[in-house]
C-alpha cells in the first residue's frame, strides 16, 4: 500500500504514466501463443489452439431441420416505445430449457426504452435496465413510428462439433482482464477437437500498450477484434464474450453475419448504447488511481465472486482476472462511448444467443439480461446460482457444459414448416 502511494506521488510530480504494457518486439509464435500485429506497433497476444479437428462426411440433412425463418418487424415510436413483431418460425429447445418466449410467429414484444443511455458499470456492457414495458393505448399504435426496421432473411443454425473443420471459437475477455481467465474453457474445448482463439485487448494481459487514451475506445479495440476475427475465422464462428467483451462480440456479429453461427453473452448487461459516466472514480488521474488500486482490486474482488476467499483471490491472481494499469483502466472505462448499440442494433441480431447470468453478480444486475433476452430474436438465459461476474472462474464446469450444449444444439423446424406447407398442398390439390 505505501509502495503504491509512493509511486503515485512520484507519478504526479514527474508526469509519467505507470505501468503501461511496452510494445512487443517479437510478432512470431512463441511459447504457445501468436503475437498479431493489428497495426503498426499494435501487437496483440493471442492464444490460438487449432484442436485435433478430423475430416467428418456431412450428414444428409432432414427437410426444415435447422431451417429459420427470421422475420420481425422493429417500430421505434416518438413516445419512447418499442415495438418488436415476430412473424418468423417458432422456436424450440429441447436442451437448454430456458426458451425466449417471444418467438412464435404473430407475437408482439413491447418494450419502454429508456429515457436516457446506458453507462458503463464496472466491466459490464451497461446499466441503463427499463421499467416493466406497458401497454400502448390504441391510440398509440395508430401513430406513424419514428423508425421502424423490417428484417427478413432465412438462416440456417446447425450443431457445431468439435470435429467439424469449419468451426472456430473465439473467447473476448472485458475491462481489466485477460485471454487467462479463460484457461478452464480453452482446455476444455480444445480437448473436445475445437479450435479456439483468445486474444489480449490492448494493455492487457501481454498484449502492448499504447501511450494514448484514444487507443482504447471502443472503435478503436472493435477494430483489433475485427482484424483478429479476419485472421482466424471461419465458415462457422461461435463468438464468447464476457462483461464489456460482449459488446465487441454484438459488433462482430453485425459486420460478420454469414459467418457468425451462434453468440453466447457472460455477464454483459443491457442492451444499451454504451456512454462513459460523467461521475465517475475513472475520472480521476491516472497517478490518484494508482494509489487507490489495492482499493480498487479488493472492491473487484468483492463484487466479481461470489465468495472472498482464498481460492477466490487465487484464481483472480492466476487468470489476471483485474491486472491491468491504472492509465489503460482509466483510458477503458472513459472509452465505452457506443452510441449504435442501442436496442434496435440488439433486436436486428439473427443469430442465436445463450446468456449466461452469475446470481451473484453486483456489476450486472439480472434484469439487464432478462431484458436483453426479451429484445433478442433467439435467446436462451441461464442463471447459475452459485455464480457471480467471474463465473467462468468460479463454476467453470458448469458454464463448459452450458456452452458445449448450446454449441451442439439445432432447432428442429419440420413440425412448423410442415404446418405451414399443408394449406398449400391442400390448394394446390383442389387446383388440379
Amino acid at each position: 500500500m505505501l509502495t503504491s502511494i509512493t509511486d503515485g506521488i512520484m507519478c504526479c510530480i514527474t508526469g509519467r504514466t505507470l505501468n503501461v504494457v511496452g510494445p512487443i518486439d517479437s510478432v512470431e509464435t512463441s511459447d504457445g501463443f501468436d503475437y498479431v500485429e493489428v497495426k503498426p506497433g499494435r501487437v496483440l497476444r493471442v492464444k490460438h489452439i487449432a484442436g485435433a479437428q478430423t475430416s467428418v462426411e456431412p450428414q444428409p440433412s432432414l427437410p426444415g431441420k435447422g431451417s429459420v425463418h427470421c422475420k420481425r418487424k422493429i417500430s421505434v415510436y416518438r413516445n419512447g416505445q418499442l415495438v418488436i413483431e415476430n412473424l418468423g418460425d417458432v422456436i424450440r429447445s429441447e436442451i437448454l430449457h430456458c426458451q425466449n418466449g417471444n418467438t412464435e410467429p404473430g407475437s408482439t414484444v413491447e418494450i419502454e426504452l429508456s429515457e436516457t443511455s446506458g453507462q458503463a458499470n464496472g466491466n459490464g456492457n451497461g446499466n441503463g435496465s427499463a421499467n416493466p414495458p406497458e401497454q400502448p393505448s390504441g391510440k398509440r399504435r395508430k401513430r406513424k413510428p419514428k423508425k421502424t426496421v423490417v428484417i427478413d432473411c432465412k438462416k440456417r443454425i446447425t450443431s457445431c462439433k468439435g470435429t467439424h473443420s469449419d468451426v472456430t471459437l473465439f473467447f473476448i475477455h472485458g475491462v481489466g482482464g485477460s485471454l487467462d481467465i479463460w484457461k478452464e474453457q480453452l482446455g476444455f474445448f480444445a480437448k473436445l477437437g475445437y479450435e479456439v482463439v483468445a486474444p489480449d485487448l490492448a494493455g492487457h494481459g501481454s498484449s502492448s500498450g499504447p501511450r494514448i487514451g484514444a487507443a482504447y475506445t471502443f472503435y478503436a479495440l472493435a477494430e483489433d477484434m475485427k482484424a483478429i476475427f479476419k485472421r482466424y475465422g471461419k465458415k462457422r464462428n461461435i463468438l464468447i464474450g464476457h462483461s464489456y467483451g460482449v459488446s465487441f462480440c454484438t459488433f462482430l456479429a453485425h459486420e460478420f453475419p454469414d459467418q457468425v453461427h451462434k453468440l453466447v453473452m457472460i455477464n454483459g448487461g443491457g442492451p444499451t448504447a454504451l456512454e462513459p459516466s460523467l461521475c465517475s472514480i475513472f475520472n480521476l488521474p491516472s497517478c490518484v488511481l494508482h494509489c487507490l488500486s489495492p482499493c480498487l482490486l479488493w472492491s473487484f474482488l468483492k463484487a466479481g465472486f461470489a465468495h472472498q476467499g482464498a481460492k477466490e483471490k487465487q484464481l483472480m491472481k492466476e487468470g489476471n482476472a483485474f491486472n491491468v494499469s491504472s492509465f489503460v483502466l482509466r483510458a477503458m472505462m472513459n472509452g465505452q462511448y457506443w452510441p449504435e448499440g442501442d436496442e434496435v442494433y440488439h433486436a436486428e441480431l439473427t443469430v442465436p444467443v445463450l446468456l449466461v447470468h452469475g446470481m451473484h453478480d453486483k456489476f450486472v444486475p439480472i434484469d439487464e439480461d432478462q431484458r436483453m433476452a426479451e429484445i433478442l430474436l433467439i435467446a436462451f438465459l441461464k442463471v447459475i446460482e452459485e455464480g457471480s461476474h467471474m463465473v467462468m472462474m468460479e463454476c467453470p464446469e458448469t458454464v463448459n457444459t452450458l456452452l458445449h450444449e448450446f454449441l451442439l444444439w439445432e432447432p428442429d423446424m419440420s413440425t412448423s414448416q410442415k404446418s405451414e406447407t399443408e394449406p398449400e398442398m391442400e390448394e394446390a390439390a383442389e387446383n388440379k
